[in-house]
């Protein structure tokens, strides 16, 4: 142990840290650099320089968020029903097919896949169709379903 320390000591006495000095040595005093004005200049263009890098990227960022993937117009949502605070029934087109889709916060499943007359909203009336008018439709179809499921198939 006492091996060591005493390395220790021949070691700080041989090296230095840096800003510590031997007595008796004597180092030139550097002074101390004050800022300039064109320092100050220097560094607030590149700060605009990275800012506007930056606010750049964000504005591509959103964007290309915006952009659609080719397939992706043929997905809609055509309308929804809330049922309560946080449970939703929502109408999809995909191509000529529409899903009834009941939301939650925990998941998404289909309830019913709609297909060519089945539709409850066609291409001409989707847009001339009131909020009441889904909420209908949909009514009618789950009555319709449920009588079928009670009576059974033929």
């Amino acid at each position: 142990m006492p091996v060591k320390i005493i390395l220790c000591w021949l070691l700080l006495l041989c090296f230095p840290p840096a800003g510590f000095a031997l007595a008796g040595t004597d180092l030139p005093m550097q002074t101390a650099r004050t800022v300039a004005s064109g320092d100050i200049a220097a560094w607030g263009m590149g700060l605009l320089i990275v800012l506007g890098v930056f606010f750049l990227c964000v504005w591509g960022a959103r964007k290309l968020n915006g952009l659609t993937v080719g397939g992706a117009e043929k997905m809609r949502v055509v309308d929804g029903l809330s049922l309560g605070l946080r449970e939703k029934v929502i109408l999809l087109q995909v191509g000529k097919k529409q899903l009834v889709l009941g939301v939650t916060p925990g998941r998404i499943e289909t309830l019913h896949v709609l297909e060519g007359d089945d539709c409850l909203m066609k291409e001409e009336t989707m847009s001339a169709t009131a909020e009441t008018g889904f909420a209908q439709k949909l009514m009618l179809a789950i009555k319709a379903h449920t009588e079928y499921s009670r009576s059974g198939p033929p």
